[in-house]
């Protein structure tokens, strides 16, 4: 059973937003075309906190900062070793799949696009990662945060595994 997903309260955190990608949309009607915007934002602390969020509205800035809104609703704590990510994630969203996978000090972010806005954001400063299947900016962006969500820290991790053999031992002997 999953445990219950705490919210991270963004008042406390020093967020920066970024701009992925705005993209246009026309609705052709009886008049003619109605243009509207739809604008992808990350925000992030760069010391492990990123959210990530669309927005659609009329004008530009208005998608923008719904945008910016929407991210700070869906932040999720990355648990980073160092600068880089604990161990390497394979993560599939859609037709996107997202590899990502730690370096070693001094390597840099070896990424594009949304992949790279998404872990400068989170505050990875050294990651090798490449973009597998479709490159559509909006599942690549949540292909990389599904990914950055799933990582674990590998000392809680080996304390879980070890208490959960423990309990079966005792329970069948």
């Amino acid at each position: 059973m999953k445990e219950p997903i705490s919210r991270i309260d963004p008042v406390d955190l020093n967020l920066n937003d970024k701009l992925i990608n705005v993209n246009r949309v026309a609705k052709v009607m009886k008049g003619g075309k109605r243009l509207r915007f739809s604008a992808l934002v990350v925000t992030g602390d760069g010391v492990g906190h990123v959210g990530l969020g669309i927005g659609k509205a009329n004008e530009v800035p208005s998608a923008i900062s719904k945008g910016g809104a929407q991210a700070r609703k869906n932040l999720i704590n990355v648990p980073l070793a160092g600068t880089t990510i604990p161990h390497e994630i394979l993560v599939k969203l859609g037709a996107a799949k997202v590899l990502l996978k730690p370096a070693a000090p001094g390597t840099g972010v070896i990424a594009g696009g949304s992949i790279r806005a998404v872990l400068e954001a989170c505050g990875v400063k050294d990651i090798l990662t490449k973009s597998l299947g479709r490159n559509n900016h909006i599942n690549v962006a949540k292909a990389t945060m599904l990914a950055l969500s799933q990582l674990k820290v590998p000392k809680e991790e080996l304390a879980r595994r070890k208490a959960a053999v423990g309990g079966e031992v005792k329970a069948g002997g």
